[in-house]
């Protein structure tokens, strides 16, 4: 089997965020083989294709090298990049069944356009015991959606924060889900972009995601609120990385725009 590598939310090799994605199934391998696969791998996302009678219309699922999750943003354009460029699937849109329901992939301009659920978050009256000692910085603000939202007093202590990690894996969130916190903040006047932010995810086996397409469900709704226009530009800042992202809402959903590009092609030498 062939499996792919390939940098999402990234117009170029070595920016945003790595998954790789294995070439369809005609049946879904064992959760073992799949999860065995993904450590392997161990990348932030390894995503696995299910084919259907619909040449355009895919199962997908998500696994990091510890766990199986319910939404994976990068992967599933990753997912969308291999079939439309890697495996010759001729089709303006394909659409992926996943345990967060049909997401659907079109393409758009020089990337892709990715129609995920909302997840608008609930502000927090005051902020989850540890949380800003396990950031090393105090909040702003604090939001809950699926992961915690720390709001950071400027785009300088984005880039500066420097959490335990260890703390922040025991952190709990309001919507049952520890360890797994946004930390943003509007971007500098000389940025090309509105906001900035990173993401840390020790809850589920990763100390830090590049560039994170999940978490846009929730700053999508956030800033588009706060700067009263549905269209945003986010630039996730991983050191060394970060990736490109741009969300319009639209009512219930959260239209997430970025590139890709395939960084390594290799073949599996095992079956499941």
């Amino acid at each position: 089997m062939r499996q792919w590598t390939v940098d999402a939310f990234a117009p170029a090799p070595f920016r945003g965020n790595p998954a790789c994605v294995v070439e369809p199934f005609d049946q879904w391998p064992s959760d073992g083989w799949m999860q065995a696969l993904a450590k392997e791998n161990n990348q932030a996302e390894t995503a696995f294709l299910l084919r259907t009678a619909d040449p355009a219309r895919f199962g997908l699922r998500w696994f990091t090298p510890g766990m199986e999750v319910d939404l994976c943003g990068h992967a599933t354009l990753a997912s969308a990049h291999v079939l439309l460029t890697e495996t010759g699937v001729d089709a303006a849109t394909v659409t992926f069944d996943t345990r967060s329901g049909p997401l659907v992939v079109s393409r758009s301009g020089p990337g892709y356009e990715m129609d995920f659920p909302a997840d608008p978050p609930r502000r927090c009256a005051t902020a989850p015991a540890g949380l800003a000692a396990a950031l090393g910085v105090e909040p702003v603000e604090v939001w809950a959606g699926r992961y915690l939202v720390a709001v950071l007093a400027d785009a300088a202590a984005v880039h500066a924060v420097s959490p335990d990690i260890r703390a922040l894996a025991f952190v709990q969130g309001d919507a049952g889900e520890t360890g797994q916190v946004i930390v943003c903040a509007l971007a500098d006047a000389s940025d090309d972009v509105d906001v900035v932010d990173r993401f840390f995810a020790p809850g589920c086996g990763i100390d830090e995601d590049p560039a994170t397409g999940s978490a846009h469900c929730i700053l999508g709704p956030l800033y588009a609120d706060r700067l009263a226009r549905p269209t945003v530009r986010f630039r996730q800042v991983f050191p060394g990385r970060g990736g490109d992202i741009e969300t319009e809402v639209r009512a219930n959903r959260v239209l997430i725009r970025g590139q890709a590009v395939t960084v390594i092609e290799s073949r599996l030498r095992l079956a499941p």
